[in-house]
């Protein structure tokens, strides 16, 4: 890259050149004189004395003058010039007032840029009506592929992830865009299916382990250059239900000499002995319907699909379960027909137990529905769309079972399902194509795929320890919507001025993973990517500081988007977090400014509107940005030196969130 002279420097430098010549001609012009005088007779001491007194003078009022003027001109034009010229460069119009001493420049940049934002404004409104059905078309092919049941993972010829669904990200725990599709499946039995493939094999079967040892089976497919690959959990081997089996064995032998005694009427004492281990029967046959059933299913259901034409005792909350919706609907309702068939007014109500689990409870005030009733009404097929699928059935296919209580409110039948992990867990869809077609070894700034992320920590002292930690990965210049953020136990109480700042006490790390459980989490979700947080120096002294007692080391690259910022308008402007956001038209919640996310969110906007600029001036790759930074070490250290301290750039200064 050729190196530039920043503009506030050259003028710096013309102005001290200035003062030389004009300090020499000073110089130039005492000497003469005095060269005269001595010639004249005139004693030395009478004709240097006022001489240098003159040229002292002199030179300290030309000096503060050219400095004045200096100054002047730095201010009302040198300035303004790199505002006016890194606005254009990100596609801002300058603020008029900015350019008041330029003459017509600030007017013409003004107009130039308003052009050009209405261009790029009437060609994007083109575009968007030209491509609104296309949009639309891959929106609803988004949709259905994100829930669909198998998982799905494409990668490039050269074995890198280019996009996944969700099912995928729930069976292949930390997969990630351009991550080695080996760190998750075993090279072997995809290279045996590659060659396949390669002998002339449309599609092949396929049967692999996971690191952690769970068996999948599907098919691979080659589509052009890239592979496909549909995948499912194949179930382990179950051992017999032994203790189920036993259970119905002692049942069956208690009950038959019972019915063999039946020679006369029946004493109301062995009747209701026959009558509990019948049921004891009936509910031991239940158990080995459900552990032969396997799992509860992957479907995935909103509570609100669960509960509908229910009546309900509150809005249900916004939680989701693994059920399949139709047929648990179906034989909740059937449930809900027959108590009210007998005078009841059954409400539901939710309960959740803990993290895991919740009850669903089906609560009236009379009498209790003793076991075989409960037993009678399960036999029924409650669903219209499945007619040869009994309630047992369900509930058994489910990994469920109901069974009726009396609790403080009355009787009620209780309904247990398992928790469904959150959304944000599993991202629906995540592809970038393209990576496809990017350079393997490419470090174009454009190219990169990086993980930002910020922290939020008990002070600002290198001694000091995080309490949260949240990245965001971009790959190919976009967000991938790939997501990371944990609280952190710092192991030591939290300062309440740092608790005023970020909101994080300590009641909320209390059940939060420790350092190393927090930094590896981190430290995989941000392998092989290029780290950028903004002043970096401290937030990346925060992870190095906890290497000895976590064992991580994160040599990553790193990018700082305070000294990106240097790059693009200079050291004469703020580049704090919240400068970069108001300067770029960024808006920053007031509610997430100071959290992790919050700020890693902003860092990220920041840091892919600043590449163009970056490109604009000709840095465009890493190398580049690293001999670029040289230029900018009084105002921040660089990051990718491990020898900086936790207390680089401090926070007060550079105001890294």
């Amino acid at each position: 890259m050729k190196r530039r002279v920043n503009l506030r420097l050259r003028v710096l430098l013309v102005f001290a050149g200035l003062a030389f010549a004009v300090l020499a001609v000073i110089g130039l012009a005492l000497w003469v004189e005095g060269r005269r005088l001595l010639g004249n007779g005139v004693a030395p001491s009478e004709a240097l004395d006022p001489l240098l007194q003159a040229g002292v003078i002199a030179g300290f009022g030309v000096l503060a003058l050219i400095a004045a003027i200096w100054f002047l001109f730095d201010r009302h034009f040198a300035r303004p010039i790199d505002g006016l010229a890194g606005a254009l460069r990100i596609g801002r119009i300058p603020d008029a007032g900015q350019a008041r001493y330029l003459g017509d420049l600030g007017p013409a940049a003004r107009d130039a840029a308003e052009a050009r934002a209405r261009n790029a404004e009437a060609l994007s409104e083109a575009v968007a009506d030209h491509a609104a059905e296309l949009i639309r078309e891959k929106a609803r092919l988004e949709s259905i592929l994100s829930d669909f049941g198998a998982a799905a993972v494409m990668t490039d010829p050269g074995g890198r992830v280019v996009f996944y669904n969700a099912s995928a990200a729930r069976l292949l725990p930390g997969l990630a865009l351009d991550r080695p599709i080996e760190r998750h499946i075993a090279p072997g039995a995809i290279e045996a299916a590659n060659a396949r493939l390669t002998a002339g094999a449309e599609a092949t079967d396929l049967a692999c382990l996971t690191p952690d040892g769970l068996r999948l089976s599907g098919r691979m497919r080659r589509i052009e250059e890239d592979i496909l690959l549909i995948l499912r959990d194949r179930a382990p081997n179950r051992p017999l239900p032994h203790d189920v089996l036993e259970t119905l064995r002692r049942h069956a032998a208690t009950l038959v000499p019972m019915l063999d005694a039946l020679d006369g009427p029946i004493p109301p004492a062995l009747a209701q002995a026959i009558r509990d281990e019948g049921q004891g029967l009936a509910r031991a046959t239940r158990q080995l319907s459900e552990t032969l059933a396997g799992d509860a299913p992957t479907a995935r259901a909103g509570l609100n699909e669960l509960v509908a034409g229910l009546e309900q005792a509150g809005d249900p909350p916004s939680l989701s379960v693994l059920a399949e919706a139709g047929s648990m609907n179906a034989l909740l309702r059937r449930l809900d027909a027959r108590l009210r068939d007998g005078g009841a007014q059954p409400v539901l109500r939710i309960h959740r137990e803990d993290r895991a689990e919740l009850h669903l409870r089906l609560e009236w005030q009379g009498e209790a529905v003793p076991m075989d009733r409960l037993e009678r009404w399960l036999d029924e097929a409650p669903d219209p769309g499945q007619p040869d699928l009994s309630g047992a059935e369900i509930l058994a296919a489910h990994g469920s079972g109901i069974w009726p209580e009396t609790g403080d409110s009355g009787p009620r039948l209780v309904l247990p399902l398992q928790l469904a992990a959150d959304r944000h867990d599993a991202p629906g869809l995540t592809y970038d194509f393209a990576l496809a077609a990017r350079g393997a070894a490419s470090s174009r700034l454009a190219d990169l795929t990086c993980v930002v992320f910020d922290t939020e920590t008990t002070g600002l002292e290198p001694s000091d320890r995080i309490v949260q930690i949240a990245g965001l990965r971009i790959a190919r210049g976009r967000l991938t919507g790939e997501r990371f953020e944990t609280l952190v136990d710092p192991g030591r109480p939290i300062p309440p001025g740092a608790s005023a700042v970020h909101g994080i006490t300590d009641r909320m790390v209390a059940d939060a993973p420790g350092m190393r459980g927090a930094l590896t989490a981190f430290h995989h979700f941000a392998e092989d990517a290029v780290l950028v947080a903004h002043n970096a120096p401290f937030d990346m002294g925060m992870l190095r500081a906890a290497e000895p007692e976590t064992g991580l080391h994160f040599d990553h690259r790193v990018l700082d988007t305070v000294l990106l910022s240097a790059m693009v308008w200079g050291g004469g402007v703020a580049h704090t977090l919240d400068a970069l956001a108001e300067r770029l038209d960024i808006v920053i919640p007031p509610d997430r400014r100071h959290s992790a996310m919050g700020d890693a969110t902003a860092t990220a906007e920041i840091f892919l509107r600043l590449i163009p600029a970056l490109e604009a001036k000709g840095i465009t790759r890493f190398e580049e940005v690293t001999a670029e930074a040289r230029r900018h070490r009084r105002l921040i250290a660089d990051a990718n030196q491990r020898s900086i301290s936790g207390a680089s750039g401090s926070r007060g200064t550079t105001d890294s969130g």
